[in-house]
């Protein structure tokens, strides 16, 4: 059995070099009409030229680099998926620090869309490492998903939720983890829980708790609970929030799913149309967090280059929707769908305002047991990066109850 080889990214120099001389000759759009709202028609010409000026003069990836390799310890393991072939997987790997003898339950950290591997980054010491030794620590494994950043993407098509989940759920076994908790935002959602619970996955957190109303039919207490129960306040800017959603914020989805590779010729060309397709998202799905021109372009070279460390995964990071969506494993524009119920699986939740879609909390409970939940007044799609310590907080009351904990204890 093959074992983890260290892995440190190393950019070509002549990578960004071509980098650099496509921003010299970048023709950026003239503004867009006048408005109250900058963002009425996209990303404001004015952000974009600003850090556009940045990245030319002033931003150093190699600084960058070398702080993601000193803050990450990465690894790189071939991982087979059946029908698929072999991926060469990039990941974080992080053990705990043991206390009194206590190993680290292992936790599996999955990212999304427009996320990566590095999401994970302010919250590893925490989970690893509690400033209380009373809390449960956590031996973290934090992949790039098949097609992002650096591990390599499927070459055949039909790679869908069920190949990513097991393409995770090997990963956690190759390690040596044949019993694990999930996190995931996003993306996290995967089917790992429902493919792999409760043998194998014992437990999942999401701070993406994407459902729908509970139908009579599939869920009928829940149904009359619904019914009679009037939202607070907070649920009702939950749904404000989904409807903005609804209304102006999922364009990306339909050309993700539908045409994927029309829009990966954009994506892999010109730095600036990456820039401008992820900067939309980082800025309109979070909870106004200060967002630097460095943190900003950090987070979209991971995207400018992939496993080979010279060309774009951003062109083959977005088939991920085509894949899923037209397979039908999850229908975006109707979640709640009852097939994603796991009711042999403890499921915590972290709601956060400014999420994507925010649904009532009783919503949530037709998806799982939900033994843990969590309600935040700040905070968005991003959250382990936004706001790590609550999410953190959330992680650890989820998977220390007695529910989760005997499983580990056999």
């Amino acid at each position: 059995m093959p074992s983890p080889v260290p892995f440190r990214i190393s950019v070509p120099r002549d990578a960004l070099d071509a980098v650099k001389q496509r921003l010299e000759t970048a023709t950026l759009p003239p503004p867009a009409p006048s408005s109250d709202n900058p963002w009425k028609y996209g990303v404001p010409s004015a952000d974009i030229a600003r850090i556009v000026e940045f990245w030319k003069t002033s931003y150093d990836w190699r600084k960058a680099e070398a702080a993601l390799n000193d803050d990450l310890p990465q690894f790189t393991l071939p991982i087979t998926v059946r029908d698929h072939g072999m991926f060469q997987a990039h990941f974080v790997h992080k053990r705990a620090n043991e206390v009194e003898g206590r190993k680290g339950i292992p936790l599996l950290f999955i990212h999304g869309w427009p996320g990566h591997f590095c999401e994970v980054r302010k919250v590893l010491p925490m989970l690893t490492n509690p400033e209380n030794e009373n809390d449960v620590a956590f031996d973290v494994v934090a992949p790039s998903l098949p097609g992002f950043g650096y591990t390599s993407a499927p070459e055949k098509g039909g790679f869908a939720l069920v190949q990513y989940a097991e393409f995770c759920h090997n990963l956690m076994i190759m390690l040596g983890y044949d019993k694990y908790v999930i996190q995931g935002g996003d993306w996290g959602f995967l089917k790992i829980v429902h493919l792999y619970g409760p043998k194998h996955a014992k437990a999942w957190h999401t701070n993406s708790p994407v459902a729908g109303p509970p139908t009579f039919k599939a869920f009928p207490r829940l149904y009359l609970t619904h019914m009679t129960t009037p939202y607070t306040e907070a649920e009702k800017k939950g749904l404000q929030r989904t409807a903005w959603f609804g209304q102006q914020g999922q364009g990306y989805i339909g050309i993700q799913s539908t045409m994927p590779q029309t829009l990966s010729y954009s994506l892999a060309d010109s730095p600036v149309g990456l820039l401008a397709w992820i900067y939309e998202k980082l800025v309109t799905w979070t909870d106004d967090y200060p967002w630097t021109e460095e943190e900003v372009l950090t987070w979209i070279h991971i995207y400018l280059f992939s496993h080979t460390q010279s060309t774009s995964s951003a062109a083959t990071s977005v088939r991920i929707y085509y894949e899923v969506i037209q397979s039908g494993d999850m229908r975006l524009d109707k979640p709640g769908n009852p097939q994603l119920y796991n009711g042999a699986v403890p499921l915590g939740i972290s709601i956060f305002p400014q999420e994507i879609v925010v649904p009532p909390s009783l919503w949530h409970r037709t998806l799982g047991n939900v033994v843990y939940s969590a309600r935040h007044e700040s905070g968005g799609h991003f959250a382990a990066y936004e706001r790590p310590g609550p999410l953190v907080a959330d992680i650890r009351n989820t998977f220390k109850l007695p529910i989760v904990q005997s499983a580990f204890s056999k």
